[in-house]
């Protein structure tokens, strides 16, 4: 299987699905699926701004594989080509290799020596915090209640992971002379800055909460810009940030608590920019009854179940739809995202394995 794997994998990471600059259409990676996928039914849909999903359904599943194809953008730091795949010593290196063409690569080449029923949703927009695929795809009827979300797990199941939230802060202050009285008091950029101080012990209070073997909140203030020059009082500031909250936490709690660290009139702008629902989805009961559910499916599939992560995943979307959801896939997320991307050969073969195995073996 992993000579297979491997030809599939060149093709796939020689196809350009940098995102951004979302510049992916309906033909080439997707023309390459559709033929190596004969005695599939193959629904291609284009949702816009490079966001393509691709339906591939043989026989009557009730499990969906779910696979992103976009890839980061490559960095200067690469040493070679990043669109053509090399193989040196255990390690296929490549842009997306390891996150997570490898596995799309597996589960063609299990799909080819397998006949039983089976059901992969391609998409090309989880790199873009603009996420409009799996919307779409869960904005219809559909007959599955499993899904089986490919992200680096080193083959091994992951049941829970943190949600995700970013958020754009505007502050407002009043412009004027550095040598004013009111300057203190009045400048945008320390708004922003006594934001930031309260905002960072607001997240540090949550950090005894656990869940699924996580622990606290995770907060990054990202990003700070305003002001004009030191001796001028900054009108405007604009704050960046994000958090990562655990599957027990209210992701709406916890933006009523970082936008009351702000003054009364200082902000004129909170706006959530991307939201990702934590794995499993729900209050406490739910989320824990999601996750058991989760445990039997992996045990029913006898996948080694790994721990929780801290990482989101599309997984929590399906979640949040009502389908018992868990992450698997090949390689390390330490690799991903990097320059000289690499995926085990190992673990390649071992998902194209049990890929085999899920699919009911070998035809």
């Amino acid at each position: 299987m992993l000579d297979q794997t491997l030809q599939h994998l060149e093709a796939l990471v020689a196809f350009d699905t940098r995102n951004p600059p979302r510049a992916i259409g309906t033909g080439g990676i997707f023309d390459y699926l559709r033929v190596q996928l004969p005695g599939f039914a193959c629904t291609l849909t284009d949702h816009g701004d490079g966001a393509v999903s691709l339906l591939a359904v043989r026989g009557a599943p009730r499990r969906l594989f779910n696979v992103h194809l976009d890839t980061v953008p490559s960095s200067p730091e690469w040493g070679h080509d990043p669109l053509r795949l090399r193989v040196e010593g255990d390690r296929a290196i490549g842009l997306g290799a390891c996150d997570i063409k490898g596995a799309a690569a597996g589960l063609i080449a299990a799909a080819q020596c397998t006949r039983g029923d089976a059901a992969f949703l391609f998409s090309t927009d989880e790199e873009a915090n603009d996420a409009r695929c799996i919307a779409a795809f869960l904005g219809e009827a559909r007959p599955f209640d499993e899904v089986i979300v490919a992200e680096p797990t080193g083959c091994e199941a992951v049941l829970a992971h943190r949600g995700i939230s970013s958020v754009l802060l505007r502050f407002q202050g009043a412009a004027g002379h550095a040598s004013d009285a009111q300057a203190l008091e009045a400048s945008a950029v320390h708004h922003a800055m006594r934001w930031g101080a309260r905002a960072l012990d607001a997240a540090a209070s949550h950090r005894h909460q656990r869940f699924g073997g996580l622990t606290g909140l995770r907060f990054n203030i990202g990003r700070i810009e305003g002001g004009i020059k030191a001796n001028m009082v900054a009108p405007s500031a604009e704050v960046r940030f994000g958090f990562r909250p655990l599957p027990s936490q209210d992701i709406d709690v916890l933006h009523a608590q970082f936008g009351g660290c702000a003054e009364p009139g200082e902000l004129e702008r909170y706006q959530e920019t991307f939201r990702g629902p934590p794995l499993p989805a729900g209050d406490i009961a739910e989320a824990e009854a999601r996750r058991l559910a989760a445990r039997d499916l992996a045990d029913e599939l006898r996948l080694p179940i790994g721990n929780a992560v801290d990482f989101w995943t599309e997984a929590s979307l399906f979640s949040r739809a009502g389908m018992t959801a868990l992450v698997y896939g090949p390689g390390d997320i330490a690799q991903a995202h990097t320059a000289g991307e690499w995926v085990a050969l190992e673990q390649l073969q071992r998902y194209a394995g049990t890929a085999v195995r899920m699919l009911g073996g070998v035809a």
